[in-house]
């Protein structure tokens, strides 16, 4: 049976113990912060690395070798879990050629998604999919956006059942289709859901992730930074004193760091070409983290922004 776990705000001091705990992990000296996946306890670093617009560079070789050693940083700095997509232009084949040029590093999560029409369709995208990766399977396939995830779903956990897969999910990040998406989570027995969540966009924090704490089902939080806009709107503004406190020297941090601390959230995707944000980004799974009380002050500063 799934876990049930509650999402009332927790006290001071306790959002670490979210979940199951945080799990040390990673190469640096200071333990990488984890979640565990509901339906299974594996735990998953907090923060992952997406690759929406940055890694769609076509086979321009400077291109390439940049987001090559992109990933090389995540790996460095303990990262585990990419994710993809079909849609997302020659991203996919970008990352192939980085997992290659790396030798398939071991710790590596690999989460795609299965983006057509229907369920006929949908094992041959699978079967591209993981050859543009250079992955004999992936560990989490998620039907993207909920489309056809009536004919989809069906096939995934039929492949999971095989050992083909190991995790099913859907994902959405159109607010517009919550509803549908909390029908998916209530009647499907999915692993995964990947929704919208950053400092501005809270709307899941009413129903999605309880939902998802109550049913078992991990979270992956994408579009942490508004695809840049947050960012760009909160560096017009200095950090708050309180930045400091949990050992952020930028906003993106602190963004991170309010998204990874809510009880459901497994896990966050941002996405960047570039290897000292990657660095910046995977610092947020190491020291302090904000509890409850700051999490509500992160949210309303930003808010009045």
């Amino acid at each position: 049976m799934r876990r049930r776990i509650s999402l009332a705000l927790l006290p001071a001091g306790a959002c670490a113990l979210a979940l199951g705990g945080w799990h040390a992990r990673g190469v640096s000296a200071e333990p990488m912060a984890t979640r565990p996946v509901p339906s299974s306890g594996e735990a998953l670093p907090v923060v992952g690395l997406g690759c929406w617009i940055t890694f769609n560079v076509g086979a321009d070789p400077g291109a390439l070798a940049a987001c090559t050693e992109v990933v090389r940083a995540f790996f460095d700095e303990g990262g585990r879990l990419i994710d993809s997509s079909p849609m997302y232009g020659s991203a996919q084949a970008t990352i192939g050629h980085a997992l290659a040029r790396l030798g398939m590093p071991s710790p590596l999560f690999s989460a795609d998604k299965v983006w057509i029409g229907d369920a006929a369709r949908g094992a041959p995208q699978i079967e591209a999919s993981a050859k543009l990766w250079g992955v004999k399977r992936f560990d989490l396939m998620q039907v993207h956006n909920l489309w056809s995830w009536e004919d989809h779903l069906p096939r995934l956990f039929e492949m999971k059942a095989a050992g083909r897969l190991r995790y099913v999910g859907v994902t959405t990040s159109e607010g517009r289709r919550h509803d549908e998406i909390e029908r998916v989570m209530q009647t499907r027995p999915i692993d995964f859901v990947q929704v919208s969540y950053n400092l501005l966009d809270r709307e899941v924090e009413r129903r999605i992730l309880p939902l998802a704490a109550d049913r078992g089902i991990a979270v992956i939080a994408n579009r942490p930074f508004r695809e840049g806009a947050l960012l760009r709107r909160l560096s017009r503004q200095r950090l708050p004193g309180w930045a400091a406190e949990i050992g952020c020297t930028h906003w993106a941090q602190a963004a991170l760091k309010f998204i990874v601390t809510h009880p459901a959230v497994t896990c966050a995707i941002p996405a960047t070409t570039r290897v000292d944000h990657l660095r910046q980004n995977m610092a947020v799974a190491r020291g302090r983290m904000p509890d409850a009380a700051l999490r509500a002050r992160m949210a309303a500063d930003v808010a009045a922004m």
